[in-house]
């Protein structure tokens, strides 16, 4: 099997996640600045077997759009194109909450739940195991 990679794209930084090749285990890969997320992406489809990306869909509460809703739309059609992988869209609410309750459940001081790389990083693990669960 291939691994799923799940992003959690934001315009300074995405959070990544893959899950082994059998598909049972979503663990944080890394967290990148979104300007090198294309060659980054690049590179690791050389080196491993990807069936699809599972991307963070941002809503409002309501189910609405939010303000970066258009730039993660577009992103996914830039994906689509250069790597000809399915998209899979999952609702994003409340991940950066539930990945700050993840960093103080196991036991982080406050200053490493500062590191939004983290947050960013967990967020695209708990994205990809919502789209494992749903599956």
């Amino acid at each position: 099997m291939s691994k799923l990679l799940a992003i959690d794209y934001g315009k300074k930084r995405c959070g990544i996640a893959v899950t082994d090749d059998d598909q049972i285990i979503a663990s944080g890969l890394t967290t990148i600045p979104a300007k090198e997320i294309m060659k980054f992406l690049e590179d690791y489809l050389k080196n491993n077997a990807v069936e699809c990306f599972v991307l963070g869909e941002p809503k409002r509460l309501n189910g609405m759009e939010t303000h970066s809703t258009e730039a993660v739309m577009k992103f996914k059609t830039q994906l689509e194109g250069r790597f000809k992988l399915p998209v899979h869209m999952i609702d994003e609410r409340f991940t950066s909450k539930m990945a700050f309750q993840t960093m103080i459940d196991s036991g982080l001081k406050k200053k490493a739940r500062r590191n939004k790389d983290l947050i960013d990083e967990i967020s695209a693990t708990l994205i990809l195991q919502s789209f494992m669960t749903s599956r």
